[in-house]
């Protein structure tokens, strides 16, 4: 490694620590697919209603779609373009812009997932809810006692092998598509109406501001439930054969879109969208339950605990990858490295872990602890995802001329940088708040290699994200911002 940290564009960084090659593609994709269909499918009725209408909605998932579609590519040929990088939002970032850029990446993207795995543990508690007023919206000490149980059960099926726990996840990705596929089935079978649907077509509501604010305001949302995309990608170092990963990627996404979509656009069809609006999370289980009775909430509770637990081990797993991964290749304290018998990296699990208890610690101060979960979740994860299309754009503007490639890499940028815009200020400050103090880790590992810790560019950076930081606890302190 060079003293100053630096890996030239386009050459090979240090390789990446082998595995058994055991994830076939299907593998893959169930982890695609099992990462991005988790809690957020649910709340969608809910989330966009109370955003847009049919019309905002529409628009907003043609973007949202198109960039993601867009952003799948670019992972797909990453894959094959450069095989010497594993890990994925890690790796390019770290290749692409130096290795505290790509640290912020990896360490933005390992608390994006900690924060995900609150919202599965709030929703459950929502859930249930429904039935024991004590879990309320999932926001009482006993649905924190529940996610907190959660949290360390999960632990300790992971620490027993990565290959089972990804069993367990195939078996719950199939199993969460059911209840998904019945509500479709029943929507489209009766409850839907086109009179209803049209009625939804705008939002009258003033408050909601102008289609174009409207539309933009639901990019966190599409951002959370997206998220997941990567999966294959970060698993990359376990794929039985390189061009998997990019056939899980777009193979997963397409699957997931579809659903997304259907469940959204079918529900602005069954209730005015004020109502819908109105429904506890899951709203997914208010809108079915309108159309079948009580049964139907039923259905949805029970699909989303599945879903959810699925979605939770598949997050973990990537969580502890994309820490360790970052430890591996020397960019956080190589203690974080270190496995154990079964070929898992217990400590950055146990950072995994504790990280994600603290954060459903804070979630229950928020106002609206999934809110806050959501879309600080979607928040951390925008930059990793800005690093790799930004990487892709470097790599095909400077020799690569596949015509796909480049304008695959040129919409995920730009779909990138519009999701920073539709992010706003306060979420930036937040994710400054997170990602400056991590700083300490990269300098610890730095100084254990004895290599110089930051170049003049990167200092510069750390210090602006410092000042920001500073600026976002003011504005905390002082209530100009809140959550």
């Amino acid at each position: 490694m060079k003293a100053n940290g630096d890996s030239p564009l386009g050459a090979p960084i240090e390789p990446a620590p082998r595995t058994r090659s055991t994830m076939s593609a299907p593998v893959l994709t169930a982890m695609v697919v099992g990462t991005m269909i988790g809690a957020g499918v649910y709340s969608l009725p809910g989330e966009f209603a109370d955003t847009t209408g049919v019309v905002g909605a529409a628009i907003a998932w043609a973007i949202a779609g198109t960039g993601m579609l867009a952003l799948a590519f670019v992972f797909q040929r990453l894959a094959l373009a450069r095989p010497d990088l594993d890990s994925g939002v890690f790796a390019y970032a770290r290749a692409g812009f130096g290795n505290y850029v790509g640290f912020f990446s990896a360490i933005g993207y390992w608390v994006s997932a900690c924060v995900a795995n609150v919202t599965y543990w709030v929703l459950i508690g929502s859930t249930l809810g429904g039935v024991a007023p004590e879990f309320g919206d999932g926001d009482t000490i006993w649905a924190l006692g529940l996610g907190t149980l959660g949290i360390w059960v999960f632990h300790f099926v992971i620490q027993r092998g990565v290959t089972r726990a990804t069993l367990i996840n195939g078996i719950a990705t199939v199993a969460k598509l059911v209840p998904l596929a019945i509500f479709v089935v029943l929507i489209m079978g009766g409850g839907f109406s086109w009179e209803v649907f049209t009625d939804n077509l705008y939002a009258e509501d003033g408050s909601l501001g102008s289609l174009p604010d409207q539309v933009r305001n639901t990019m966190l949302v599409t951002v959370f439930v997206f998220i997941g995309i990567e999966g294959a990608s970060v698993y990359s170092r376990w794929a039985r054969r390189r061009e998997d990963i990019g056939k899980a990627t777009v193979w997963g996404f397409l699957t997931v879109l579809t659903v997304f979509v259907s469940v959204t656009m079918l529900s602005y069809g069954v209730m005015p969208r004020d109502d819908i609006a109105d429904l506890r999370q899951p709203s997914m289980a208010g809108v079915l339950e309108s159309v079948v009775g009580p049964w139907g909430a039923w259905v949805v509770g029970i699909g989303l605990i599945v879903s959810v637990l699925g979605a939770y081990l598949a997050w973990s797993l990537l969580a502890v990858e994309s820490l360790y991964m970052t430890a591996a290749h020397g960019d956080a304290p190589r203690a974080l490295a270190a496995t154990n018998r079964n070929d898992v990296p217990h400590r950055a699990l146990l950072a995994t872990s504790v990280v994600t208890q603290i954060f459903l610690l804070v979630a229950f101060t928020a106002e609206s602890a999934f809110e806050f979960s959501l879309e600080l979740t979607s928040a951390l994860v925008i930059l990793p995802y800005l690093l790799t299309a930004g990487f892709a754009a470097k790599l095909a503007f400077k020799g690569t001329r596949v015509a796909t490639a480049t304008v695959a890499a040129v919409v995920a940028t730009i779909y990138s940088i519009y999701l920073v815009y539709a992010m706003g200020l306060v979420y930036a400050l937040i994710a400054l708040i997170i990602y400056a103090p991590s700083t300490v880790l990269y300098v610890w590992s730095r100084r254990e290699q004895g290599a110089r810790v930051f170049t003049r560019v990167e200092a510069v950076l750390c210090a602006l994200a410092t000042v920001g930081a500073i600026l976002g606890v003011i504005a905390l302190a002082t209530g100009r911002i809140s959550f």
